[in-house]
């Protein structure tokens, strides 16, 4: 009997010690965050907007911390490949995500993906910023209630394109038709650049697009914008409504970037990141590289930001369900 009370009493100590080091781990962790080099994942070849805000934030970020702070171009599976990479990697604040909507669209699509939305903490969000509605300057349209009522005369015979399935400007596509009720079918393409290539031949009929790679043709007369989709008129292009206020009420689609850790990250390490990127966000070098490519800084608490990406995982959710999209 005795010797079964000094195993249990043993046993308990141990269990303290181990506690009391995880702790001191935790603790050292944070104090030292960072000591090596921090590594931002991006799930997307180099040279897009995704890439170009990451290496933005990472400047700034190695000239805050004190360390290398690196863009590390993982892509593939539609993001699905960089994304897992950092849900699986070690919740110590040295890989970190840089992600676009795709992270809670692809959530609700029905395909089999190796990580969950739980596995990942937002940090902060990025960037926003609107799609531009464009349409090809053969078509007979000057306006979104143009566009309605041509769609509405012609059911089936509107095509619109978006960079591929799940993208923000298919959902967009998708949240214009059910919200207006029209019948117009979505022609997916590998990228951005070939889509508004058909959309300026007269390929496909209507697109919504980033306004950044959209800019040249609409300036040079190749397109024409209808509105962009934000709740305020955009900055670059001042002259075109809303698509609310252009007769969708309701209407809201953003192009976003955020900001995720791998879940579990130490507190003190998150509190760090999330102050650290806040003041790259408020830089005025950084706000000035990205508002030249359209976009809005945003900054937003961890909980602000936790907030947003569940909104914005239900909305999608929603618009999947009604639209009955599957992943490819």
């Amino acid at each position: 009997m005795e010797n079964f009370k000094m195993d249990k009493l043993f046993r308990f100590a141990a269990c303290i010690a181990c506690a009391f080091a995880a702790v001191l781990t935790t603790t050292v962790l944070a104090q030292t965050y960072p000591s090596k080099p921090i590594r931002v994942v991006v799930p997307y070849a180099p040279g897009g907007s995704i890439d170009f805000i990451s290496r933005l934030l990472a400047l700034r970020l190695t000239d805050g911390m004190g360390q290398v702070v690196v863009v590390d171009n993982r892509l593939g599976a539609g993001g699905t490949i960089g994304i897992d990479n950092v849900a699986k990697a070690a919740p110590d604040g040295y890989t970190l995500l840089v992600v676009d909507p795709s992270i809670v669209i692809n959530a609700s699509l029905g395909a089999k993906l190796p990580y969950a939305l739980k596995d990942l903490q937002p940090i902060s969000v990025l960037t926003t910023a609107p799609l531009v509605l464009t349409v090809p300057i053969s078509l007979p349209i000057k306006d979104v209630s143009g566009l309605l009522d041509y769609a509405r005369a012609n059911p089936g015979k509107i095509n619109f394109a978006s960079p591929g399935i799940g993208t923000t400007p298919h959902m967009a596509g998708e949240m214009l038709r059910l919200r207006s009720k029209l019948q117009i079918v979505h022609i997916p393409y590998k990228g951005s650049v070939p889509a508004l290539a058909d959309l300026v031949s007269g390929q496909v009929q209507m697109a919504f697009s980033s306004i950044t790679p959209a800019l040249p043709f609409l300036k040079d007369g190749r397109l024409r914008g209808l509105a962009t989709s934000g709740t305020q008129r955009a900055t670059a292009l001042p002259d075109l409504p809303t698509v609310a206020e252009a007769g969708v009420p309701g209407f809201e689609v953003l192009f976003w970037t955020t900001l995720f850790a791998p879940a579990g990250i130490p507190q003190d390490v998150l509190t760090k990141l999330h102050a650290e990127t806040t003041k790259a966000l408020q830089h005025p070098e950084m706000r000035a590289a990205l508002a030249r490519v359209g976009e809005t800084p945003s900054g937003t608490s961890v909980e602000g930001a936790v907030s947003f990406v569940n909104s914005e995982h239900a909305k999608w959710a929603k618009i999947i369900k009604e639209s009955g999209l599957k992943a490819d």
